[in-house]
């Protein structure tokens, strides 16, 4: 469901509407059945959104316990919508449903509700077990990034980048590469941290004492992984059919070009988890919410995307 005052209701309600001809697969929200402005059929089974999907959106009712207005936070809403993640894990460990597609939620207001987790992704890991390592990968077209560092201030960035962490990063990227995108013999880019890569250590020496030493290690253990290269050449056309995917060192790093080049199409993927998990790559938007003018493109592209993935676990 996500944060019910954002624009997750509207943008779930237009995706359906555009179910065949986006060719979306049959999918379901556990969320309050009176936010959509669409036809809606109540289930008690996930098995029964497969029949109902093309006349109506199946949901799973969980039902708000205070007023919604959009655009408005209403802290009592937030106990419903932490429910509706912990349900639809439930769905997916109990083999009743093949991924999760999650919509925005405001954390700060989920903090006030008790929340204890920085944001989905930690939730996640901790309901999936909390030995999974989860990491978030953005996707736009032919580009996928992850980013070593998230909610980092810039200054601390240095200080928090090892090698080991991005040898661990680097495995699950790989690994997802091939179990979540088919890619029998996937090739990984790194980022350096500083101006042109450091320039053999005149701007910083994070890629020689750091960054370079874990690429190493890598292509000792057999991985396709090159770098560290100057971000600011490494996104153009040419550079991007150089690899499958780039792990960054910080935040923006990363989504600046992932935004750049398909600002409405992105999307999040959760990789390091046994569970499938996609996400819209933009927040609640209170600030349009229930003007009628959010674009559901992100929305749709993850729930494609989380169905191609199951596809390729499958197989």
């Amino acid at each position: 469901m996500g944060e019910p005052a954002g624009i997750g209701p509207e943008i779930t309600a237009a995706a359906w509407q555009r179910r065949a001809e986006k060719k979306l697969p049959p999918f379901f929200v556990v969320g309050d059945p009176s936010l959509y402005e669409i036809p809606v059929s109540e289930i008690e089974d996930p098995a029964q959104a497969i029949d109902l999907f093309k006349q109506a959106l199946p949901v799973f009712p969980l039902k708000l316990k205070g007023k919604n207005k959009p655009g408005v936070l209403n802290p009592e809403n937030a106990p419903c919508v932490i429910e509706s993640i912990e349900k639809a894990v439930s769905f997916v460990q109990e083999g009743k449903a093949s991924g999760i597609v999650t919509n925005p939620i405001h954390k700060n207001i989920l903090h006030e509700a008790g929340f204890e987790f920085p944001g989905h992704t930690e939730f996640l890991a901790h309901l999936c077990g909390n030995h999974h390592q989860p990491v978030m990968m953005l996707m736009a077209k032919n580009l996928r990034v992850v980013p070593l560092t998230i909610h980092v201030p810039l200054a601390g960035v240095p200080g928090v980048i090892s090698k080991q962490s991005i040898i661990e990063k680097a495995k699950i990227i790989l690994s997802s590469l091939q179990t979540d995108f088919g890619l029998k013999a996937p090739r990984l880019a790194v980022a350096g941290l500083n101006p042109h890569a450091g320039e053999s250590g005149q701007f910083g020496r994070e890629e020689i004492e750091i960054i370079s030493p874990a690429i190493e290690t890598l292509k000792k253990d057999g991985h396709k992984v090159s770098g560290p290269y100057s971000a600011d050449t490494m996104f153009h056309d040419e550079a991007r059919a150089e690899y499958d995917a780039v792990l960054c060192m910080y935040h923006d790093q990363a989504l600046i070009p992932v935004k750049t080049l398909d600002f409405h199409g992105g999307v999040n993927i959760t990789l390091g988890l046994p569970i499938i998990r996609t996400s819209p790559d933009h927040g609640t938007a209170l600030e349009i919410a229930g003007k009628g003018v959010a674009r559901p493109d992100s929305l749709m592209t993850a729930l494609l995307k989380a169905a191609e993935i199951v596809g390729y676990r499958a197989y």
